[in-house]
């Protein structure tokens, strides 16, 4: 009779007893840590790009492009480093790292549920894997953005606020406009954000995130039928030979690429509407990324303030009327240089941890049939 194994590890324990859900979530929010601690200057540096055109008032407000502060990754790089330092480069990363552990904790756990339930629920997508992908993929994300926008609202207005000006020679004749807010912590924001706007401001953008659920409607389908021509296995399965991971950066970046090209605009009119202080009773009249317009006629003592983005479609029709369609494509070479290795770094680490899991869950499995 074999003689039984040695003791297991706490995380040998965990992995055996743990249900399927269980591991996607571990490796999703596993995947998600990595991605944020590496992403974030790239992060603080997009959202910057994206934000700057509702910092600047309405009158200042052209085409010319010469009231833009940041322009570029390189530029806008060194106006924070200049102006703010290391601090500034990791602006947010307390939310951006709560952030990412439930996203993708969330995402992962739905899209293989969802990859299961549905064909049984209609059995007509049996036949249709991909059609099983992309809704899988759309209800995955529409779950993790619900349940996680708060957090990124308050990630969001962390890192388009500057602590102080810029010093640098470079840019001492530009005018800079900065938010109306100054949040000293992920908390702080938090609170002042509910106890000045109320509850509906963690949920600013939420429409404009919803539809970008078109973005992981490409990118995960676009990822599975990739990995699975280059490996000849899906998402999450186990990885036995050291060339496939070859094949499973190839598809990351080619997936991350193909979305991140389609569906960019939605991502600029989700930061206008994220970065925007909602009108409150007593509020100050705000310019800027306040984003508030008088209403005439109603005069001082009645005065009513008006959200300068009232939705998608109208943030859309302004963003095009003031600064052209270029402002809908602020940020996007920084985005890429974020996103594609950020969704590499994801997809490389959730791959990696649920492929050890599955090793260390089998190993376990064999050894008890062995003792039996």
């Amino acid at each position: 009779m074999p003689s039984p194994r040695a003791p297991r590890s706490p995380l040998e324990t965990w992995a055996t007893n743990a249900t399927q859900g269980q591991l996607n979530a571990f490796s999703g929010a596993v995947g998600g840590f990595a991605s944020g601690i590496f992403t974030c200057p790239l992060d603080v540096i997009k959202i910057r790009l994206q934000a700057q055109g509702s910092l600047v008032p309405v009158r200042f407000v052209s085409r010319s492009r010469k009231h833009e502060l940041y322009r570029g990754l390189t530029q806008t790089a060194r106006v924070i480093w200049r102006g703010e330092g290391m601090r500034g480069m990791y602006r947010g990363m307390g939310p951006l790292l709560l952030g990412y552990l439930p996203t993708w904790a969330i995402w992962f756990t739905v899209y293989q549920h969802s990859k299961v339930t549905l064909p049984q629920a209609y059995p007509y997508l049996s036949s249709r894997p991909n059609s099983v992908n992309i809704l899988s993929s759309i209800a995955a994300g529409t779950a993790s953005t619900i349940v996680t926008n708060p957090i990124w609202t308050v990630k969001v207005r962390l890192m388009s606020q500057a602590y102080r000006p810029c010093r640098s020679r470079l840019f001492r004749k530009k005018r800079i406009y900065r938010p109306h807010w100054h949040y000293h912590s992920t908390l702080d924001a938090a609170y002042k954000m509910y106890t000045t706007e109320g509850v509906g401001a963690f949920y600013s953008g939420l429409g404009a995130a919803l539809l970008g659920l078109s973005h992981v409607a490409v990118q995960f389908p676009t990822y599975e039928y990739l990995k699975t021509k280059f490996t000849g296995k899906g998402m999450g399965a186990s990885q036995d030979d050291e060339a496939e991971w070859v094949s499973i950066l190839s598809a990351s970046v080619l997936s991350k690429i193909a979305a991140s090209g389609v569906t960019y605009p939605h991502e600029v009119i989700r930061t206008r509407l994220q970065t925007q202080r909602r009108p409150v009773p007593g509020a100050e009249f705000l310019e800027g990324l306040g984003g508030f317009t008088r209403l005439r006629g109603t005069g001082l003592s009645g005065m009513v303030l008006q959200a300068k983005y009232r939705g998608i479609v109208d943030t859309f029709h302004t963003i095009l009327r003031e600064e052209g369609w270029r402002a809908l494509y602020n940020g996007m070479g920084v985005n890429m240089a974020r996103s594609v290795p950020a969704a590499t770094v994801t997809m490389m680490s959730y791959e990696y941890v649920m492929s050890s899991l599955l090793r260390i869950k089998d190993d376990a499995n064999d050894g008890l049939d062995e003792v039996l």
